[in-house]
């Protein structure tokens, strides 16, 4: 069964498997102890933070070995905030962040400190002048991904840090997605990253800080990991993680190579199978294994289950497949069709008959979803009236899409349909079906009962 979710969890990597298996026998002891046992532990886990280190692109003992890939973002953000809070209590962030940092945030925002969001464009990136606009004497601290986890849009790193250094500020960098395919690029202050992301196994993140950053752990005091990650290391799974990246990166070129033929694949075929999808995210600086695209008038969770009865894994930022109805903080940010959203990411060494399989399985799938919501071309019908008002309150996405698609053809040109929806998705899709079929998005207005979105149709 064709696994294409690699950018939530990748599959453990035979090295990361050998290593492991090895070091169970040779690595159970503490490493903080002087007997035999005791130095043959250390001496893997001395080994393994240099392999690690050197992969970072930063010194060894700059890194620390933590639970989790989140605990490194969360460990991260906190010491850095704590160290500098002289400075003041101010934190920025990217709006497409991880969800790690984004908790982080608001945790540090509850505390009493504030936090400004940089916006990003339709497709995902950040800008520098964004950042520089955002900086104020009170940061204390800076935040970006290297690159998008659900969209996979490569930022500016090198750029923002140039922006952040010259105001002194420190900059965090999530390097989940990327460390995998190399280093990350410019003068960049602390980076957090997470082992199952690149093929070892999960349990571990790294925390790297640079000298000079001024860091407080805001853990109880512990004489482990420069007291940055309290508690016994899980010395068989650091060793596999560390000997997996090693793998891994010596791999990556050729692998991005190979990858992102079949990535482009994906993003050109796609519209022509399908109709009325959008492909989101960099077309060109974005991860090679990962591509993003949202279908017009489906059921996203519908659609993955489609997907996976015909044996591929897959996941998605839309809100019909999370419980809250709201869609990916990512999406939205962005501004793009939110509504049968699918992410495909590559693991290493995906065949290309794997993806040549499910371009042929997807037009059925969609076109499966969308017939049995009732979806179909609307009749030819004249204009009954110059506008018309659509009660589409209570129904979710993507309904009040589908309605409006089969209103629009019953005003003339230059004639407007109002929706009326509370489901907040629909803030995200209305615009967005009008600009992929040509209309104009004439904007939103509150009522007692939800909200009026009104489009007024040009051809």
């Amino acid at each position: 069964m064709p696994y294409f979710d690699t950018a939530s969890a990748a599959p453990l990597h035979p090295v990361a498997r050998q290593a492991l298996q090895a070091s169970l026998d040779e690595g159970w002891a503490d490493p903080a102890r002087l007997y035999r046992e005791g130095r043959r532990a250390r001496l893997l886990l001395d080994a393994a933070r240099e392999a690690a280190a050197e992969a970072v692109g930063c010194r060894a003992d700059e890194l620390v070995f933590t639970p989790s890939g989140t605990h490194a973002v969360h460990s991260g953000v906190a010491g850095v905030l704590a160290g500098r809070r002289r400075v003041g209590g101010h934190l920025v962030v990217s709006a497409v962040e991880h969800s790690s940092v984004l908790h982080a945030a608001a945790a540090h925002e509850a505390r009493g400190g504030s936090v400004s969001e940089v916006p990003v464009d339709r497709s995902g990136a950040v800008s520098s002048a964004g950042y520089a606009d955002a900086l104020t004497p009170a940061t204390a601290l800076a935040c970006l991904q290297s690159a998008n986890h659900e969209v996979g849009t490569v930022q500016p790193v090198a750029e923002v840090a140039e922006v952040c250094g010259a105001a002194g500020v420190p900059l965090l960098v999530d390097a989940a997605q990327s460390l995998a395919w190399g280093p990350v690029e410019g003068a960049w202050s602390v980076l957090a990253a997470s082992a199952h992301k690149w093929g070892g196994p999960p349990g571990v993140g790294l925390l790297a800080v640079r000298k000079g950053v001024r860091f407080s752990a805001q853990n109880p005091a512990d004489e482990r990991e420069s007291g940055r990650s309290p508690g016994f290391v899980n010395l068989p799974a650091i060793v596999a993680a560390a000997a997996s990246l090693r793998a891994v990166r010596a791999e990556a070129d050729a692998e991005a190579a190979r990858l992102r033929v079949l990535v482009d694949r994906i993003r050109r075929r796609v519209v022509r199978l399908v109709p009325d999808v959008e492909v989101v995210g960099d077309a060109d600086r974005r991860l090679p294994h990962l591509v993003t695209f949202s279908c017009l008038y489906v059921d996203g969770e519908a659609l993955l289950h489609e997907l996976d009865r015909a044996g591929f894994s897959v996941s998605s930022g839309s809100s019909c497949t999370s419980s809250t109805l709201t869609p990916s903080h990512v999406l939205r940010a962005m501004g793009v069709l939110s509504e049968g959203n699918v992410r495909v990411s590559l693991p290493p060494g995906t065949p290309a008959e794997e993806v040549n399989a499910f371009l042929e399985v997807l037009p059925g799938a969609v076109a499966g979803v969308r017939e049995r919501l009732g979806v179909s071309e609307p009749p030819a019908v004249a204009p009954v009236a110059e506008s018309l008002e659509l009660d589409a309150l209570g129904l979710r996405c993507p309904q009040p899409v589908i309605e409006l698609a089969r209103a629009i053809g019953r005003v003339p040109v230059g004639g407007t349909v109002t929706v009326l929806s509370d489901d907040e998705v629909a803030r995200l899709d209305i615009p967005a079906w009008c600009a992929m079929r040509g209309h104009e998005y004439v904007g939103e207005a509150p009522r007692p009962a939800g909200t009026a979105y009104t489009v007024r149709r040009l051809s």
